[in-house]
């Protein structure tokens, strides 16, 4: 009886090993460049466009294909689309690692967010439907919130050392053969799962939503660039058509990838927030943090690495025992509570003067660390938890999604705070372009600590319905 309940023991924990180790490997290759984008823009020769494209570029292959990827998952497999996502982001880091010109990196990197989005839709997908409601998949939602701020950690120490000691190619090939190794995983010790009532996918609305997503994603990317082109417009205008087209169509769907009924419960609404919220505030100006410290405090590359494992590396051990906070701390009550003390800990980044050491702002790193880890795990269960039963992936799919918009709009805000602070006279010599980027950097902070507080406070009125 031993040897069947550790087999069966083994058995149970298999869907939580693949769906946590392919997050980790997609946000290992969504966070590498944070630290060696110069050293790769340098060797490909890439412009400010470029170096933009570079780091946004993955984003973009995730935002636009995660619902559809989700919306896949539960009717296709779950398996098997974390299986086909592994290697789709193997093979996108294959070329990542091969490229030989800015075009190509950034063309790989969009292959690998389109792969990462398979693999994190069906991954949350995968735990929704092997552990029930309750203890069980509140652990496993902690060890798979605990993989997002690992992924995180691991992306820019691994790319930072790599690229020290052999090449910045060298985090890829990494990359290729862990994808590889897990998706073999997978297909082998995996049991294929499904929904028992596939709704069928929505060809016009995934179309739809995917160039919608993928026209405001570029037009945000290429604007930190100028606002008046003719492109940014035009891929703005673009969003806007595509995006009330899918809209329609979902309304009439009877396969819609989101029912739009969902957007009435308080549920789905406050994590969807919370997702989108996440994603504009703390994700946005931690993805600003190596950039900032490199280029205004001076910090080496590899100093840097370590200093964000001070947010990254706090939230993994933090979500791990997020299952411990007492029942009565509601999901809705977790997420609102968690963004506020995000908030708190972004307060606390601001106030840096030229002469500051990064040792300044590890304080609130760690403050806003213990409330990702909280954030991260009540976003995983809450993705599943607010949508229908057997749609587990879907609701993973809308989650990130709302998540890595978010993101693209935070980064784009930051840029652009940065940027109009910086180029405005502030008594300091002109030339002083450090005083420029520091001004910037605690304005910056200061408005997406103002998003973290305003989501929070809008997650807790999502109240249900008595």
């Amino acid at each position: 009886m031993c040897v069947a309940a550790v087999n069966v023991g083994r058995a149970r924990s298999r869907p939580l090993v693949v769906a946590s180790l392919g997050t980790v490997l997609t946000l290992v290759a969504f966070t590498a460049p944070l630290a060696t984008v110069n050293a790769v823009a340098a060797e490909l020769d890439a412009d400010v466009a470029g170096r933009t494209w570079m780091l946004s570029s993955m984003g973009v292959g995730l935002g636009a294909t995660l619902l559809t990827a989700g919306a896949l998952a539960d009717d296709l497999g779950r398996r098997r689309l974390v299986v086909w996502g592994l290697l789709v982001l193997s093979a996108g880091s294959a070329v990542s690692a091969l490229a030989g010109s800015t075009g190509v990196f950034v063309a790989s990197r969009v292959v690998q967010g389109v792969g990462g989005a398979a693999v994190v839709a069906a991954s949350l997908g995968l735990v929704a439907h092997w552990y029930e409601p309750g203890p069980a998949r509140a652990r496993a939602a902690g060890v798979w919130g605990a993989s997002v701020g690992g992924g995180i950690t691991l992306g820019p120490l691994l790319s930072t050392f790599l690229e020290r000691w052999l090449t910045w190619r060298d985090a890829y090939w990494v990359l290729v053969v862990g994808s590889l190794a897990v998706a073999a995983h997978g297909r082998l010790r995996l049991e294929e799962n499904r929904s028992a009532t596939p709704r069928g996918l929505d060809l016009a609305g995934a179309a739809l939503l995917s160039a919608s997503l993928t026209c405001l994603l570029a037009a945000m990317v290429e604007g930190r660039q100028g606002w008046t082109s003719t492109l940014v417009l035009g891929l703005a205008g673009a969003a806007v058509v595509t995006g009330l087209g899918f809209v329609a169509v979902e309304a009439r769907s009877a396969s819609a990838m989101v029912p739009l009924e969902l957007f009435r419960a308080p549920r789905f609404v406050a994590a969807t927030t919370a997702a989108f919220v996440t994603g504009a505030g703390i994700i946005a100006v931690m993805s600003y943090l190596p950039g900032f410290l490199g280029l205004a405090l001076g910090v080496p590359a590899t100093t840097t690495a370590l200093v964000f494992v001070a947010w990254s590396g706090t939230s993994v051990v933090v979500a791990l025992f997020a299952r411990r906070l007492p029942a009565r701390f509601t999901g809705r009550l977790q997420l609102a509570a968690s963004l506020a003390l995000v908030g708190v800990g972004q307060l606390a980044l601001g106030g840096v003067g030229t002469s500051s050491s990064w040792g300044r702002l590890v304080p609130g790193l760690l403050v806003a660390g213990v409330a990702s880890g909280v954030l991260n795990s009540a976003l995983g269960r809450e993705a599943v938890a607010s949508v229908p039963d057997g749609r587990g992936a879907m609701g993973s799919g809308a989650n990130n999604t709302a998540r890595y918009v978010g993101s693209a709009v935070g980064v784009t805000v930051v840029s652009v705070v940065v940027a109009t602070v910086a180029a405005q006279p502030s008594g300091a010599p002109a030339s002083d372009g450090v005083a420029g980027l520091v001004a910037g950097w605690n304005a910056a902070v200061l408005v997406t600590a103002a998003v973290s507080l305003v989501g929070s406070v809008v997650v807790l009125l999502c109240r249900e319905r008595r």
